[in-house]
């Protein structure tokens, strides 16, 4: 399971490290609190900080129900291709929110992966 400790800290400092991007860019392009739109650099960096926070509220419970019902080396694995996939979100879609798609795959699948496995796993529990 200490696999998916440190999925879950670098995942959080993931998005910390979005948010300071978020106060960097709104420092440079003078957007000031508690504005959310202005300079478009700035507004890319404010949506992938909340779109960071839309995934992760899928993606912790997922990573953990999986780690506990299904194999916890599967969960971190799939947890490193989520950071990987957040990674890229955050590059692509700061430089050409077009190019954001993969990231955003990446990131999203794995957690959809996750919560099938687990609600099958459960449910096979309950009648197999």
């Amino acid at each position: 399971m200490a696999w998916v400790e440190i999925v879950t800290v670098a995942a959080l400092l993931q998005y910390i490290a979005f948010s300071w991007s978020v106060g960097i860019a709104r420092a440079r392009h003078g957007v000031a609190a508690p504005a959310t739109s202005g300079h478009p650099v700035f507004e890319r960096h404010f949506r992938v900080h909340q779109n960071t926070v839309e995934q992760l509220v899928a993606f912790l419970p997922a990573l953990w129900l999986f780690a506990l019902r299904v194999d916890p080396e599967w969960a971190a694995g799939l947890g490193f291709l989520y950071l990987g996939g957040r990674l890229l979100y955050f590059f692509s879609y700061t430089r050409d929110p077009k190019t954001r798609s993969l990231g955003f795959a990446m990131s999203a699948l794995p957690t959809l992966v996750m919560l099938l496995w687990v609600l099958l796993a459960a449910v096979r529990s309950l009648f197999g």
